[in-house]
């Protein structure tokens, strides 16, 4: 009757094709090891030649979840985000997990629709990315007692479970890295920080460096943007304009610095001769600019993996692994040279 109803086949036609019942069918979609291999191929076969489907929405009725997890990004444009979700996807799918992915634009309210949309589909855990969001958001989400993991961010203090990097530890060793070249006319072009606490972090992070040496960092020398190849562009040209002229820009990400390198050599100066620039995030473009990006290399790969790792565990109720704080390394390279002589 449901396969004259939908015009679908059925787990019963299945069985039949098969010749076995529908528990042995049942058994060989969902826990295939436990049927001999020639009964596996028989259902298999019947599966293929029916085209048959599992009701997806009787299946997580009966099993209590859907085999889905949900992930919220900023934006699928950059890379880094793009190379986690591969990770979490390929973990995830070992266990026949499906990967439901969302982007917010860097926009809270879109991220709190996004949200509420993958727990409306009944996800069965969610990463999202950063910690700055409203409160109200994070009670809905634990009244729900959904697995939940934060990325690219950790503190030892956050009350929330993190898989990431310290963003404020890593700008501050990334500065550190251009102090070491006597560097004192330092600028930056960041992420927009409002409702970014990576950006703010880094900005933090390459303020304490520079204190730890008697220097600052002049407001007029942070200039907040888009996380787009012209906006460095144009965020350079403004540094480029100000007095004194910096001679090294450190970049919250790869393509703002790549845009920052265009834009020197558009006003006839050398990098690194006359300014250094240094990236964050070590993309892959990061090797490809001419002279290659200097850059701190973030561990994307891994923090996708064990946010998917934690959220499997978490879902299992068992206990998410135990070291969740990845580190981020510096590497050095052309773009980043010594202070240019006065």
């Amino acid at each position: 009757m449901e396969r004259r109803r939908s015009g679908q086949p059925t787990l019963e036609d299945v069985a039949r094709h098969a010749g076995v019942s529908t528990a042995t069918v049942s058994r060989c979609l969902n826990d295939p090891d436990r049927l001999r291999e020639d009964t596996r191929q028989r259902v298999h076969q019947a599966v293929e030649h029916l085209g048959y489907a599992p009701n997806f929405a009787g299946r997580a009725l009966a099993m209590h979840r859907t085999d889905t997890m949900g992930a919220v990004v900023p934006t699928i444009d950059n890379a880094i985000f793009s190379r986690g979700l591969q990770a979490m996807q390929e973990r995830l799918s070992r266990d026949n997990i499906t990967l439901l992915i969302a982007s917010t634009n860097y926009d809270p309210e879109q991220e709190r629709r996004q949200i509420h949309a993958l727990v409306a589909r009944g996800v069965d855990g969610l990463m999202l990315i950063g910690e700055a969001r409203d409160a109200s958001l994070y009670e809905f989400l634990e009244a729900r007692r959904l697995p939940l993991v934060l990325t690219w961010v950790w503190r030892l203090e956050s009350p929330h479970l993190c898989v990431g990097f310290d963003n404020r530890v890593s700008a501050r060793d990334v500065a550190a890295k251009v102090l070491e070249q006597n560097h004192t006319h330092i600028a930056m072009i960041s992420g927009i920080t409002r409702h970014n606490d990576r950006a703010v972090q880094r900005i933090a992070g390459v303020r304490d460096a520079l204190q730890a040496r008697g220097l600052r960092l002049d407001d007029r020398m942070i200039v907040e943007t888009q996380f787009e190849f012209t906006a460095g562009t144009t965020a350079m040209q403004t540094l480029l304009s100000r007095e004194p002229r910096p001679t090294a820009v450190i970049c919250s990400n790869d393509v703002l610095a790549t845009g920052a390198m265009y834009a020197v050599r558009q006003a006839g100066l050398l990098v690194p001769d006359d300014i250094s620039v240094v990236g964050f995030d070590d993309i892959d473009l990061a090797s490809m600019t001419s002279p290659q990006l200097a850059t701190m290399r973030v561990p994307h790969y891994q923090m996708g993996e064990m946010a998917a790792e934690t959220l499997i565990r978490l879902r299992s109720g068992l206990t998410p692994p135990p070291d969740r704080h990845l580190e981020t390394v510096f590497v050095p390279r052309g773009s980043l040279g010594p202070a240019p002589a006065v």
